[in-house]
């Protein structure tokens, strides 16, 4: 049973930084991608960051520059560095992996103050 347990989550004041982690267990290795959603309130799950095996990397265009992936694929870990958080930013982010199917984490709640 594939689980992923987020880390990292919290408040921050607009402008601040965060960093979530995600970690993959339950015997899969090298997820061919891992990345992180978001749902912010009354809104639609949306795709924050992605990144392959090989590295290709697709970002949302409204954390592009701010937002930076990462991926620990000996660790089967995936990170998100958020630099320059907005109010916006307010959402639970989800960590995801695939490998045949996609796989969810619980989420981590990121709250941006103005």
């Amino acid at each position: 049973q594939v689980q992923l347990v987020e880390s990292g989550g919290g408040l921050v004041q607009a402008g601040g930084s965060l960093n979530l982690s995600c970690a993959a267990s339950g015997g899969i290795s090298s997820f061919n991608t891992m990345g992180w959603y978001r749902q912010a309130p009354r809104k639609q799950r949306e795709l924050v960051a992605v990144q392959s095996l090989g590295g290709n990397t697709i970002y949302a265009d409204s954390v592009e520059g701010r937002f930076t992936i990462s991926r620990d694929n000996a660790k089967d870990r995936v990170y998100l560095q958020m630099n320059s958080l907005e109010p916006d930013d307010t959402a639970v982010y989800y960590c995801t992996a695939t490998h045949g199917t996609m796989y969810w984490g619980q989420g981590a709640r990121v709250a941006v103050s103005s």
